[in-house]
């Protein structure tokens, strides 16, 4: 019974030894503990993907009208996409904030919803603005302002005078052929303000055909005759499927200002959302290279008036999704 009891006790003691000496257990030990390190690790990145998603969130804001800018376009909120944030980091194993992958919110009201009201100026909180030139004069000008604004790769939104396109047609074409907006600006351009309302009507009725049947584009925005006009103008306007455009900086550029004082005039009163008046002049056309740039260096987008006040959130600084990395490329 002895010899039994020590015959067992010595193979524990050989295998025991065998184990600890193999160096194949010492692999799997070492990748218990690996794994073990990057199950808490992958623990503490998703946690901290989480934490991150509640703190950063930016609820949306619905359109309104607002007492003295009137129709305001709502603006995307964001957060942070969760799952796609995480996945985005399981190579690295680690919480990476330029990994986060963000996503739009939209809001509940948007302009559409709104009454007939004019636009004076995109959201407050976006960080773009937008030239509105209302053409019914100034040929000689447009040429070298299309090749400035296509140099830059800015987009504008053109009011036409319809009767200027009837006239001008080849004009009106190469407007809509270098990718820009175009809008109604009346048929002859009156103060429609005190015109009657069967005149209104025909004003802007003619004008839509007309730039139709010339450009093959469908207007959806209306820019009244030197911004005159009266409540019925505007719902007028909003039957014809137009909502109305007005701005909320003036470059006065009919006054032939020299182009350090127009650049100046525009920059000391610019700000997010800015809607931006001019016209074809000489002015303007010597002064839009150095306006371009020094809108752009206050980290502000330009582009047309339907990409100001749509809803899209600008947040190229943190946005790393798929889709926002898309957009940065093309630009």
């Amino acid at each position: 019974m002895e010899k039994k009891y020590l015959l067992g006790i010595s193979l524990i003691a050989i295998v025991t030894l065998v184990v600890v000496e193999n160096p194949l257990s010492d692999q799997y030990l070492i990748q218990l503990k690996q794994d073990s390190i990057s199950v808490n690790g992958v623990s503490d990145f998703t946690d901290r993907v989480r934490q991150e998603a509640e703190e950063r969130i930016i609820s949306p804001q619905d359109a309104k009208i607002d007492k003295v800018w009137k129709a305001t376009p709502g603006y995307n909120g964001l957060k942070v996409d969760v799952n796609a944030s995480i996945k985005n980091m399981k190579k690295e194993k680690s919480f990476r904030e330029d990994l986060l992958v963000y996503e739009q919110i939209s809001p509940s009201i948007h302009l559409s919803d709104l009454p007939p009201s004019p636009v004076y100026r995109g959201n407050p909180d976006k960080p773009m603005a937008s030239f509105i030139i209302n053409v019914a004069w100034g040929n000689e000008y447009i040429p070298d302002m299309l090749s400035t604004l296509k140099k830059h790769h800015v987009y504008a939104t053109f009011f036409l005078e319809g009767r200027w396109v009837k006239n001008n047609p080849d004009l009106a074409k190469m407007i809509v052929d270098a990718g820009h907006e175009v809008g109604n600006h009346s048929y002859t351009h009156p103060d429609l303000k005190t015109l009657e309302t069967v005149k209104i009507k025909d004003e802007l009725k003619k004008t839509n055909e007309m730039i139709e049947v010339t450009t093959g584009k469908k207007v959806k925005w209306f820019a009244p005759p030197s911004g005159s006009y009266r409540d019925e103008v505007i719902e007028i306007a909003d039957e014809m499927d137009m909502r109305t455009v007005m701005w909320s900086v003036d470059t006065i550029d009919w006054q032939k200002p020299q182009p350090n004082v127009l650049v100046n005039r525009v920059m000391g009163k610019l700000h997010k959302g800015a809607i931006i008046l001019m016209h074809p002049t000489a002015s303007t056309a010597n002064s839009l290279n150095s306006l371009i740039l020094q809108i752009k260096a206050q980290n502000l987008r330009i582009g047309t008036v339907t990409s100001l006040v749509n809803e899209e959130r600008i947040a190229a600084d943190i946005d790393h999704s798929p889709q926002q990395e898309s957009v940065k490329k093309k630009q």
